[in-house]
């Protein structure tokens, strides 16, 4: 079988592409430019995309015997993921990058581009497990990625592999030094790869500009003003730019975001709990539309933010009613629902949030 390896430069993309040249395919290796100007896109364990990737990844390749290439992915990187979470942003929503990159870039564009080229599969890093078709969670469970894989559709499930799903990461570090691959103590990157400062609030505001509004409380009452939504989310704590707690000596928290009026709602933490969530553009891993009203469990966020709940299709939206619930959800996040099985949990749909309320 061909198969094209999305090789980042890190550790986890080399052992993957190493497992498939020993299970004997025909590997190609490529890393995708993603920044008109990499050398701008790393700083330590921030960041990624940078000449030094593509360098580690090159040599990885070269010990490893695979053809390797560079392709030009920038344009569409901006256009799908930096612009997209900007304008998100910009309309008070707290987008996902890494699930925008995924369902636009790494498996859209790119496994596009594998399959018009004669490869037959597109594998990748990520931890994460295919079994019988169905996407589930990795072994490692502090490492598992399927939530930013949950909104792959069968299609592109079909011709992806995940070949480390089944490791823990510290035997893949363990696995790489063995291999004599010179990225085994490699750090993994954190936070947001485009903004390798770490300060969102700048990058935002450097595109989005000013755009003044005011922190009110319940009562209406304005507490401060502000430069922009784009600094805030949904139960966000500190820099609110108000005096102190709340009458009651309780912390106050952004509780909603009206970003036409640019008002942002602070209160007690009580408030931020949600009981249901409503999601547009459904995908369903299986291929298939939920059967009614199912069982599941609801991840909202990449790590945590996980709740039991009863979820149907009303419409063109997903709509989850929670049975415990979760704090600080807001629109523009991707709801994933997982399947308890006993071969480890499995994906069965995922939508973006547009609505997350106290009640259906």
């Amino acid at each position: 079988m061909r198969v094209l390896v999305a090789m980042s430069g890190g550790v986890d993309s080399s052992v993957a592409a190493a497992r498939m040249v020993d299970e004997g395919h025909d590997v190609v290796g490529v890393h995708l430019a993603l920044s008109s100007a990499p050398g701008t896109l790393r700083t330590g364990s921030r960041g990624c995309c940078s000449k030094e990737d593509a360098g580690d990844a090159r040599r990885v390749a070269d010990v490893l015997g695979i053809p390797f290439y560079v392709w030009d992915f920038a344009d569409r990187f901006k256009e799908d993921v930096i612009d997209d979470f900007v304008s998100s942003y910009a309309r008070g929503e707290t987008p996902n990058p890494c699930v925008r990159c995924n369902e636009r870039v790494k498996f859209s564009a790119l496994s596009e581009r594998a399959l018009a080229l004669g490869f037959d599969a597109l594998a990748t890093g990520h931890y994460a497990r295919l079994s019988d078709g169905r996407l589930r969670r990795a072994v490692d469970v502090d490492k598992d990625q399927s939530y930013v894989l949950g909104v792959l559709n069968a299609h592109q499930l079909e011709t992806s592999i995940f070949p480390i799903g089944d490791t823990p990461k510290p035997k893949i570090r363990e696995e790489a030094a063995r291999r004599g691959l010179a990225v085994a103590d490699k750090p993994d990157s954190h936070d947001i790869c485009f903004i390798p400062s770490g300060d969102t609030r700048a990058f935002l505001g450097a595109r989005i500009g000013i755009r003044r509004g005011a922190v009110v409380d319940a009562g209406g009452t304005v507490l401060a003003e502000h430069d922009g939504v784009h600094g805030f989310t949904i139960g966000q704590r500190k820099g609110l730019g108000i005096a102190g707690p709340g009458p009651d000596g309780r912390p106050r928290y952004v509780t909603s975001i009206d970003a036409k009026s640019g008002t942002v709602h602070v209160g007690d933490v009580s408030e931020l709990e949600v009981w249901h969530l409503v999601g547009g553009r459904p995908v369903f891993t299986s291929g298939s539309p939920l059967d009614g009203p199912v069982e599941c469990d609801v991840q909202v966020r990449a790590h945590g933010g996980l709740a039991p709940a009863m979820a149907e299709i009303r419409g063109h939206t997903l709509v989850a009613t929670l049975r415990k619930p979760l704090r600080g959800v807001a629109a523009g996040q991707t709801m994933v629902l997982y399947r308890p099985d006993p071969d480890g949990d499995e994906v069965i749909a995922s939508a973006t949030i547009t609505v997350a309320g106290h009640q259906c």
